[in-house]
């Protein structure tokens, strides 16, 4: 009889499910469910300074300018750093990462072409690249309070000198409207090292990164004059190896890993001939920086 007993018993344990055997099978769409323990809690601890830091850069919403989170203009006058390139896995909100369409924020005039297409492709590489765009004003006279905040403030800044503060300013408007730029540092706020560096024109953050932006203008005065090609080619050149410098002189408070070289470009041909300048230029000249291009149409005479 305790045989009998002692044998059922034997069989009953042989027939109960193991301890966690419940959700080991898989699911009906062919997927196993992870244990709830594990689900919960997926995030290493972080020390406090790390969680601040997260924090910061989660802040980069397409409604951006010079009073944004992410930058503290007095710091900067304090001499407290700008915080270097976040890198390719920075985390930057759905709205940075998807394409940017022409219209996505309100401004100064009709963007179209190129817009929304800087990323890890471009910023990761030292290879050339050229976007050409445009922006058409129609018949609505010059008003700075139709530009962004960011636009607004380089002009009350002013240059280091010269007359080119508009051309600025729209680069500025067109970079925030298309690629959701927010303003660093304006030309004359950047430190260079010596102070006697060429120039870069603004300081800008886009896709989380510090990106130096120069702006230079393609017409041949009087403007209604075709553009030459091999002038432009020596412009160009110019340029693009102030870029570098600038880039290289900066300050350790304002570095930056990018340049872009904007080109306002004052009609369809002049773009062209600017093309064609750059196709010429040794690719060691056209390296490491990215050639954003816009041709103006319209009431532009406030540019040029």
């Amino acid at each position: 009889m305790h045989g009998t007993l002692r044998l059922l018993g034997l069989l009953a344990l042989l027939l109960s499910p193991a301890c966690g055997d419940d959700d080991s099978s898989p699911a009906d769409d062919g997927g196993v469910d992870v244990p709830v323990e594990v689900a919960e809690d997926v995030t290493p601890d972080l020390p406090a300074e790390a969680e601040a830091d997260a924090d910061a850069e989660a802040d980069v919403g397409p409604d951006v300018g010079p009073d944004a989170d992410s930058f503290d203009e007095a710091e900067v006058e304090a001499g407290a750093d700008v915080e270097p390139d976040a890198g390719p896995d920075a985390d930057v909100p759905a709205e940075a990462e998807a394409d940017v369409p022409a219209d996505a924020l309100d401004g100064f005039g009709t963007l179209s072409g190129a817009c929304g297409v800087l990323d890890d492709a471009e910023w990761t590489s030292s290879s050339p690249f050229l976007f050409r765009g445009s922006i058409d004003f129609g018949t609505t006279a010059y008003d700075p309070a139709l530009l962004s905040e960011g636009a607004r403030e380089i002009l009350a800044d002013g240059t280091a000198g010269g007359s080119s503060g508009e051309s600025e300013a729209i680069s500025y408007d067109v970079l925030y409207r298309c690629e959701l730029a927010a303003l660093l540092l304006s030309e004359t706020e950047i430190a260079y090292d010596p102070p006697t560096s060429v120039k870069t024109d603004y300081l800008s953050s886009i896709d989380a990164r510090n990106v130096g932006v120069s702006v230079t203008r393609a017409y041949r005065y009087p403007p209604s004059e075709p553009c030459l090609e091999s002038s432009l080619a020596t412009l160009l050149e110019r340029k693009l190896r102030d870029c570098r410098t600038s880039q290289a002189n900066a300050a350790p408070a304002n570095p930056w890993g990018r340049s872009i070289l904007h080109v306002i470009a004052y009609s369809a041909q002049c773009a062209d001939a600017t093309e064609a300048a750059y196709a010429t230029l040794d690719a060691a000249v056209r390296s490491d920086v990215i050639l954003y291009l816009t041709v103006t149409d319209g009431d532009d005479a406030f540019l040029y």
